[in-house]
């Protein structure tokens, strides 16, 4: 027990972890931290012989790892009452996630600047943070290593910029679901690139 609490006190805020390590408890889920996967921060998933299992990146910073968390463990609650039938990001998880979030919606357990812009986004979620820019703003402030590397999130970029992907450059293009469609500026190819994807502004 002791050994699952320091886990949790590495990856979360100080002031959030008595809560989340609260909700591991009552829900008893398989909790992994993975590594960066560019195409999600994080994933619920229920199988009959393994049971209920939640995954978040461990390259997060504590905020938006508490976000990435509290979003899969409304995934989880919205599965243990309706079970496949809603759409995973209906009315229903929607409700959820902000209920399971709701005591953690206080200046004394939240910086004032995420606060505001996380009840906002919580108002109507969708299916990634990503997609409310004013939230990951914020929350990018406290993600000191892409600071350092002078990149950022995907979404931020407008339609026509280009930017710098493991060495690549694309030209940004249209919004397909939760992926750009852009352009390889060597090749002339369109590729599907995620949202949340880091990259450098050229």
């Amino acid at each position: 027990m002791k050994k699952d609490l320091e886990v949790f006190q590495k990856y979360f805020p100080n002031t959030t972890v008595n809560y989340c390590f609260s909700l591991w408890e009552t829900y008893q889920f398989n909790f992994k931290i993975t590594r960066t996967r560019q195409s999600k921060l994080g994933d619920y998933s229920f199988r009959r012989d393994k049971g209920h299992k939640i995954t978040v990146n461990g390259d997060l910073n504590p905020y938006a790892f508490l976000v990435t968390y509290i979003h899969e463990v409304a995934h989880l609650v919205t599965f243990k009452q309706f079970g496949n039938k809603p759409n995973p990001h209906g009315k229903e998880w929607k409700k959820n996630f902000k209920e399971v979030f709701l005591p953690l919606l206080n200046e004394s357990t939240l910086p004032f600047q995420i606060l505001i812009p996380l009840k906002e986004y919580l108002e109507n979620p969708s299916a990634t943070t990503q997609s409310y820019s004013p939230l990951v703003k914020e929350l990018r402030k406290f993600d000191k290593l892409a600071e350092e590397e002078d990149k950022m999130i995907l979404t931020n970029l407008q339609k026509g910029e280009v930017f710098e992907l493991n060495g690549r450059y694309f030209e940004k293009g249209d919004l397909r679901r939760t992926r750009f469609l852009c352009t390889d500026k060597a090749n002339g190819k369109r590729y599907v690139v995620s949202a949340i994807a880091l990259v450098k502004k050229v």
